[in-house]
């Protein structure tokens, strides 16, 4: 599995000053995405990514969070063509961020982010092309508010998204897997670090469990889950593989 933050390459935190005459021209290119294989997607994004991904759960040390696999090969994404088009149906809310992203510095307050910026973005620029961040006087555009808007709920679905992923995994409803292919000269390859749900252990959990995950929502976002896996395919036939991939299970978690 990829590390995701290396889309963003010169983070800075946006200031008025410093950023007095900046603009952004979005050009709706995703170069920037074209080597990452996996990129983190949020609960409730996966009914809508279940219909062009498979969906899994990787593992930070001990923190457990969806990912969305967009590739089986290291550091290539399938769905990204030779002029940065986007070709896999369902993009994902970390993508279509970019390229902002908040930042908390050691120390601050765990509530308190700075929306920043990756300044290594092509469309990045002082001429005036695109949209500005901040007016003449000095005060936020319009359009930066609304990107700012879009950070802030996407920190809010993820602050969400972790509380679910913990819930999981209290219930030992994960197993290892890792997804198996064979390339296009026949040999086969694997890609691991990921874990997905046990169906029959989620069928298995105690009444009041499952009516909580109904009630809230989780319960179709695992189902959602589940289906999504099928996607593999889809992975297959983008990079031409001989054979069809598949998702193996390599081991059972505890309960």
């Amino acid at each position: 599995m990829s590390r995701q933050l290396l889309i963003y390459d010169r983070v800075t935190a946006i200031g008025s000053v410093s950023h007095a005459d900046v603009s952004v021209e979005i050009s709706g290119s995703c170069a920037f995405a074209a080597k990452v294989n996996s990129v983190p997607l949020l609960s409730i994004e996966f009914e809508a990514a279940s219909l062009s991904h498979p969906i899994v759960f990787a593992r930070n040390g001990t923190s457990l969070f969806p990912t969305a696999l967009l590739g089986l090969r290291p550091d290539h994404n399938e769905h990204v063509d030779f002029d940065g088009s986007w070709t896999g149906g369902y993009m994902p809310a970390f993508l279509r961020r970019y390229p902002f992203i908040f930042s908390r510095h050691e120390g601050q307050d765990e509530n308190a982010f700075t929306l920043c910026l990756d300044e290594a973005y092509p469309g990045v620029n002082r001429e005036g092309r695109g949209e500005r961040l901040f007016d003449s006087a000095g005060a936020q555009t319009p359009w930066l508010d609304r990107k700012l808007a879009f950070t802030v709920e996407y920190q809010t679905q993820f602050l969400h998204t972790q509380t679910f992923c913990a819930h999981l995994d209290r219930l030992g409803l994960l197993d290892d897997a890792q997804a198996v292919y064979r390339g296009a000269s026949g040999v086969q390859g694997s890609m691991g670090g990921f874990s997905v749900l046990n169906r029959a252990r989620l069928k298995q959990i105690p009444a009041p469990e499952m009516q909580a995950l109904f009630r809230n929502g989780g319960l179709s976002v695992c189902y959602a889950h589940l289906h999504s896996l099928q996607n593999i395919l889809k992975l297959g036939q983008a990079a031409r593989y001989t054979g069809s991939p598949e998702i193996q299970t390599t081991a059972i978690r505890a309960a």
